[in-house]
């Protein structure tokens, strides 16, 4: 005879009410709930002063976004030295507008930019369960999958050549300076490696020995970019792309990066080694998501304000 099991009609009650108030609480509440963290890196050489980079990433703006523009254009209240956009804008191809308005505080000041896959391809529809076997089989975005066909393309132009007009430097696998707070800025920055667009060879020689600082920028921090920027002997790399796991466990983390670093360092500051060397690297976990996933779970939205102070003797 075989045994049948069946749970309580209440136990299931209870469980689909606790999911619909988790759900609303990442979707109304916590997905708008916007921070800025605030991290001290010494990396700048003796006697410099203090020099403030304010870091937005991961934007995915959505018309209509309203809270998410009003933050955004607050930030310029902090009056950064240097701001660095680490990609992934859009997630509306009719966004541009709204971002523009929200970053157009920012771009009063000196800045530098990647862009992220969302900033060129507009987003689909996907089972979230994928990012969790991808983690378990080692494939991430086109690094073991095959490339996605018939994808619509996002105007990311149309974002480029605002911020160019603002005097941000694009770092598209390329060099550029910034001079700032009486700093000479070296910047190194690469395409986004999510969807094989970095391209390591145009820039590689490391830091540029003139300079009183060299930053590396990237979207995505897989880890052939950041043993590459490592080896190289960059002292900070500025990386986005993660959501800082998005969903993550209270009180364990995060259970995907949607790339090969470690869920240990899906956000915030840490060390990357390669070939016997050391850097910082800062992943920020940004402050938007998918239109088609709009929900954070113990992982609010954020940008970074980075104090960088001397390096020691």
């Amino acid at each position: 005879m075989r045994t049948r099991y069946s749970v309580p009609l209440g136990l299931a009650a209870g469980a689909a009410a606790a999911g619909a108030v988790t759900l609303g609480y990442a979707a109304g509440w916590e997905a708008r709930s916007f921070r800025l963290r605030r991290v001290t890196v010494p990396v700048l050489p003796p006697g410099a002063h203090p020099l403030r980079v304010l870091q937005v990433s991961d934007i995915h703006m959505v018309c209509g976004q309203r809270k998410k523009q009003r933050w955004l254009q607050s930030l310029a209240g902090l009056r950064p030295d240097l701001v660095i956009n680490t990609g992934d804008n859009l997630s509306d191809s009719d966004g541009v507008p709204e971002l523009l308005d929200s970053l157009g505080p920012l771009m009063e000041f000196p800045g530098a930019y990647v862009f992220g896959s969302n900033d060129y391809y507009a987003p689909q529809l996907r089972n979230p369960a994928k990012y969790l076997l991808e983690r378990v089989s080692g494939r991430h975005g086109l690094n073991g999958n095959k490339a996605a066909t018939g994808v619509p393309r996002n105007p990311w132009w149309l974002i480029r050549d605002a911020f160019d007009d603002a005097g941000w430097v694009d770092l598209t696998n390329t060099r550029g300076r910034v001079k700032t707070a009486g700093l000479e800025i070296a910047l190194t920055g690469l395409d986004d490696p999510h969807i094989k667009r970095d391209r390591y060879a145009e820039v590689s020689g490391g830091p540029e020995r003139d300079a009183d600082l060299s930053l590396a920028v990237v979207h995505a921090p897989y880890l052939r970019v950041l043993d590459a920027f490592t080896a190289d002997e960059y002292p900070l790399i500025l990386a986005g792309h993660t959501h800082g796991g998005q969903v993550c466990i209270p009180f364990y983390g995060a259970l995907v990066t949607n790339c090969d670093i470690d869920t240990r360092r899906v956000k915030g500051l840490s060390h990357h080694e390669a070939d016997g060397r050391r850097s910082y690297l800062h992943v920020s976990a940004g402050c938007g998501t998918n239109r088609y996933t709009p929900v954070r779970l113990a992982c609010p939205p954020e940008a970074t304000l980075l104090t960088l102070t001397e390096r020691p003797a």
